[in-house]
C-alpha cells in the first residue's frame, strides 16, 4: 500500500513541473484525492461492499469534483492533473502511466450490464474535454487531442483529434520511458489543412478569372474591321433597266395596233 502512495505522489512530481514538495502534493492536488479514495472504494467493491464502495467514491467526488465508479480497474502511476469534470465508468479498465486532464470522460454507450466502457492501454495521455465512448479499446502509447469524442478503436501510437475522433498521425513505437510525452497540443489539424486547400484552390480560380476577364477586355477595345465593299460599274444597271422598259412596252404597242386595226 505504501509502495503505491510512493509511485501516485511521485507520478505528480513526473507529469507536473508545478509541483513543488510533497506536502502540497498531499493536500493540494484533487487528483491524487480522487485516485486514494478510489482504491479504497475499490478495495470494498473487490469484497462484495458493495454499499461501502459507492459511498467512500461518493464521498470522493464530492471533494474532488471527479467521480470514479469503484469497479473500475486502474493501474500504476495514473495522474489526473487538475481533475474537475472527470467521469470514469464502472467497466473502464486504465493501464500503467496514464494521464487524464480536466473534462474526461471514459463513458459508455449502452444501458445493458456488459462491457460498455473503454479499455486504456499504457502511456496514454487524454486531453481536456475529451469523451471516450464505448468497449473499445485505446492502444499503448496514444494520444487524444482536447475536446474529440472518439467512438472508435484507437491504433498504438497514434493521435485523434476531431468530433468524431479520427486518426491523423500514427508513429512507430518508442523505446519504454518512464515519462509519458505530455507534449498532445502539437498534433495536425485536418480541418485546417482541409480549409487551406480549399483557399489555395480559389486563389487559383481567381487567378484563372482575372485572365479571362483581361482577354475579353482586349478584345471588345479592338475596333471591328471593315468589310470590303465591291465596286460595280453603272454601264450594265443601265443596260438592264433600259431592256426591261423595251419588254415592258412591246407587248403595249402590238396590242394598240389591233385595235386600230379593229375601229378601220
Amino acid at each position: 500500500m505504501f509502495n503505491t502512495i510512493r509511485e501516485d505522489i511521485y507520478s505528480v512530481f513526473d507529469r507536473d513541473p508545478a509541483a513543488r514538495s510533497v506536502f502540497e502534493i498531499i493536500f493540494c492536488y484533487p487528483g491524487l484525492h480522487a485516485v486514494w479514495f478510489y482504491r479504497v472504494a475499490h478495495w470494498f467493491w473487490t469484497r462484495n461492499l458493495f454499499f461501502l464502495g459507492r459511498f467512500t467514491s461518493h464521498i470522493g467526488r464530492f471533494l474532488t469534483g471527479i467521480e470514479i465508479h469503484p469497479g473500475a480497474q486502474i493501474g500504476k502511476q495514473f495522474f489526473i492533473d487538475h481533475g474537475m469534470g472527470v467521469v470514469i465508468g464502472e467497466t473502464a479498465e486504465i493501464g500503467d502511466n496514464v494521464t487524464l486532464y480536466h473534462g474526461v470522460t471514459l463513458g459508455g454507450v449502452t444501458w445493458d450490464k456488459v462491457k460498455r466502457h473503454p479499455t486504456v492501454g499504457d502511456n496514454v495521455v487524454i486531453g481536456s474535454g475529451a469523451k471516450v465512448l464505448g468497449p473499445f479499446t485505446v492502444g499503448k502509447g496514444a494520444k487524444i487531442g482536447s475536446n474529440s469524442v472518439v467512438v472508435k478503436e484507437v491504433p498504438a501510437n497514434s493521435s485523434v483529434v476531431g468530433i468524431p475522433g479520427r486518426v491523423v498521425m500514427q508513429q512507430e513505437p518508442k523505446v519504454e520511458e518512464k515519462r509519458p510525452d505530455l507534449e498532445h497540443g502539437k498534433m495536425p489539424d485536418p480541418e485546417a489543412k482541409a480549409i487551406s486547400c480549399l483557399f489555395d484552390q480559389i486563389r487559383a480560380l481567381e487567378k484563372k478569372l482575372e485572365g479571362l476577364t483581361e482577354r475579353l477586355e482586349k478584345a471588345e477595345a479592338k475596333p471591328a474591321a471593315k468589310s470590303p465593299v465591291k465596286k460595280t460599274s453603272a454601264k450594265p444597271t443601265t443596260q438592264r433597266r433600259s431592256a426591261a422598259k423595251t419588254s415592258v412596252a412591246k407587248p403595249k404597242s402590238k396590242a394598240a395596233g389591233k385595235a386600230k386595226k379593229a375601229e378601220g
